[in-house]
Order: structure tokens, then C-alpha cells, then sequence
């Protein structure tokens, strides 16, 4: 088991939806006792709080402007949340082991964040709901299939979430791009005439 591609694996889907991150490696360890998983993670207090807050954002985040509110808030706890479990996977690690994962945890959920979340303020700018509902069921999906398969197949998780991290930062880049453009169209035009 390579505790730096699961804690990479796993922030980067902290990033996205650290509730859920929570709730998949608990319960997987509950299930199965694996040894790669803290065991903290599946006590039935945290599998509780992990589940309820997932609720909350499985609702928030699919309701337009409130999902870009709910991400305002995470810009601290997502982060966090990657750190932890990147310091936790490192287990009985050395100390230098264990801020490297928890610096590549909580690095990777920030940096997939950040692209979650201006991914969402443009999606916001579509006038029906639809979109944000799809992006929000795609991203839970993503997340769960990132954990589950970083379980049995740490590295190969963590090339794939490398590969959605930076097609997110480019998204994000090009997103930046369009809005400046944009923008300075629009300031260009002038007053409206009366």
C-alpha cells in the first residue's frame, strides 16, 4: 500500500466532497477492516457526523448560488479534511512522512477545491438548474469511484486524480479567460443610451 497515493487519491477528492470521502473510507473499513484506512475513521460517531453533513451537502450542492455559498464555507474545512486524512494514512510514520501527507492531502483537496468551485460560479451563470444537479451527481460520482478504486489500487487513483486535477485548473484557467474577456467587452461598450 503507498500511504502518498491514497492520501493524494483522497485529497483530491476531499477537495470535492470531503463528507463523502469520509463516509466511503469509514465504511469501507468498517466492512472490510482494511489496513490502509484509519481506524478512526470508522467510529460510528464520525460515520454519523460524515453522513450528516453529507446530506446537507448532497442538497446544497445541487441548488444553484446556494452550492457556491456552501463552497465559500469549505474553503477551509475541504482543505482541511484532506490534511487530516493524508496525516492519518501516514499512520505510525515518521514525522517527516506524516507532513508529507499531510501536505500532499491537504494540497491536492485545495488545489481540486478551487477548481470545484469556480467550475461552479460559472455554472452558476446558466439560467436553469440542470446543470449545477449534473455537475454536482457527476462530482459525487467521481469522488466515490476515485476512493473506492484508490482502496485497491492506490497509485493507478492517484495518476487519474492527478489527470482531473489539472484538466479542473485548466477548466478553471480557460473559465478566467472567457470572464475577463467578457468583462472587458462590456466595460468597453460605454453608457447606454437614453
Amino acid at each position: 500500500m503507498d500511504p502518498l497515493a491514497l492520501a493524494f487519491s483522497s485529497g483530491w477528492a476531499s477537495g470535492v466532497n470531503a463528507y463523502l470521502v469520509v463516509l466511503v473510507l469509514g465504511i469501507s473499513d468498517r466492512l472490510h477492516d482494511l489496513e490502509q484506512v484509519p481506524d478512526a475513521l470508522g467510529r460510528w460517531d464520525v460515520l454519523a457526523a460524515a453522513a450528516a453533513l453529507y446530506a446537507v451537502e448532497f442538497v446544497a450542492d445541487k441548488v444553484p448560488y446556494v452550492d457556491s455559498t456552501w463552497d465559500a464555507v469549505s474553503t477551509v474545512v475541504r482543505p482541511t479534511v484532506g490534511a487530516v486524512i493524508g496525516l492519518l494514512v501516514a499512520g505510525e510514520a515518521t514525522s517527516l512522512d506524516q507532513a508529507l501527507g499531510a501536505t500532499v492531502g491537504g494540497g491536492s483537496a485545495l488545489l481540486s477545491h478551487l477548481a470545484k468551485a469556480g467550475g461552479r460560479l460559472a455554472l452558476n451563470t446558466s439560467p436553469e438548474p440542470f446543470t449545477t444537479v449534473g455537475a454536482s451527481l457527476a462530482e459525487d460520482v467521481a469522488v466515490l469511484g476515485i476512493v473506492l478504486f484508490a482502496l485497491e489500487h492506490p497509485r493507478a487513483a492517484a495518476a487519474v486524480a492527478g489527470v482531473l486535477l489539472l484538466l479542473g485548473l485548466v477548466l478553471l484557467v480557460v473559465l478566467a479567460r472567457v470572464v475577463r474577456r467578457g468583462w472587458r467587452r462590456w466595460k468597453g461598450r460605454g453608457p447606454l443610451a437614453t
